[in-house]
């Protein structure tokens, strides 16, 4: 679900980088509050599995489309919605820039998209309904029922932006009729994907998963065993599992394509887009997840004419994406804790 700078107007794009902007510093503010050093290692681990998982596209029976893993929904199980944001936003951050992977303009519009609607309202119902224990069944239903919603919403919030956008080839209720569907089975399965993995967390440190401003400490929880599961999930995924991903049209290329008549819109640039575009060519050292020497290379069709497709390029993209995520994300957790306890440290001394 990750937009094009294509879909979106500079108007719609600016304002929506301002929202998402105002919401990034307001998770600061609030993880920064916390004073959790434990959200650290946390934070890069998980913001690392989350790239290297988006990057394996399963697909939906019988669509001819495929989708991959959100994983708001589980960030913001594990880390809290405030923290989980600013790891979202840190993953499509390094996808948009490193991989051209969504556009820089569309970029606002991506994170609140994937970030705000997982984290804010899927998962105060997840809470709501394990709030009566964490059984297996409860886990499965809340995390079911939280990532369709999040994928709803997400999709509803892409159809509003490219209708305000006033891009004239997608006829609104057409829109909606193609995303809502395969949206809902996208969720689907990343519920069930999310279910296992916390419930794997609440097996080996059931610590982690504290509510935020529950009176128990999360110092004292174990987090080398989950640290260490997700390094290796990552590894696995971003390496080796990346090579089995589906080459079908993801969600919103499948919707636009059944909309349109194509995968891609024909655009009218404006000053702002060529910018965009330009600054994106100059950063993105591995573009769709490859090597540079490859793009253009051959066609589409001769290029993943084999499944599994085994590729040195899409390797090093899903390491090196994979580690600057991590980088990125747990330096901000680093950098909001200590900002904390600074702050905490001086209000100390000026009551005493």
């Amino acid at each position: 679900m990750h937009m094009a700078d294509a879909l979106i107007s500079p108007a719609v794009g600016a304002s929506v980088w301002a929202a998402t902007a105002a919401t990034t510093v307001y998770c600061a503010r609030k993880v920064r509050a916390q004073d959790d050093p434990q959200k650290v290692p946390l934070m890069g681990v998980t913001g690392a599995f989350v790239f290297a998982a988006q990057m394996i596209n399963f697909t939906i029976p019988g669509t001819g489309s495929s989708g991959h893993l959100g994983g708001g929904l589980l960030l913001a199980v594990l880390l809290g919605p405030k923290a989980a944001f600013l790891v979202i936003a840190s993953v499509l951050t390094v996808q948009a820039l490193f991989m051209a992977d969504g556009g820089l303009l569309a970029l606002g519009c991506n994170i609140f998209n994937l970030g705000f609607f997982p984290a804010f309202v899927a998962y105060p119902v997840f809470r709501r309904i394990v709030s009566r224990g964490w059984t297996r069944g409860r886990v499965f239903a809340g995390s079911i029922l939280g990532a369709e919603i999040g994928l709803l919403l997400g999709a509803l919030a892409v159809v509003l932006q490219t209708t305000l956008s006033g891009v004239s080839a997608l006829p609104t209720p057409l829109f909606v009729g193609a995303m809502v569907p395969i949206h809902l089975a996208i969720g689907l399965v990343e519920g069930l994907a999310t279910a296992v993995v916390v419930l794997f967390v609440k097996r080996a440190e059931p610590g982690l998963l504290l509510e935020e401003g529950d009176p128990e400490p999360r110092g004292s929880a174990r987090l080398r065993p989950v640290v260490v599961a997700f390094v290796v999930a990552t590894l696995v995924s971003g390496i080796a599992l990346s090579w089995f991903a589906s080459t079908a049209p993801d969600g919103l290329e499948w919707s636009i394509a059944r909309v349109a008549g194509e995968g891609t819109l024909s655009e009218t640039p404006t000053p702002l887009h060529e910018a965009a575009r330009a600054v994106q060519s100059r950063i993105s050292v591995l573009p769709d997840y490859g090597f540079r020497s490859n793009q253009g290379a051959s066609s589409d069709d001769e290029m993943h004419s084999g499944w599994p497709s085994p590729d040195a390029g899409t390797s090093v993209a899903g390491l090196v994406g994979s580690l600057i995520t991590l980088a990125v994300a747990a330096a901000i957790g680093l950098a909001l804790s200590r900002r904390g306890r600074q702050r905490a440290n001086g209000s100390g001394a000026l009551r005493s």
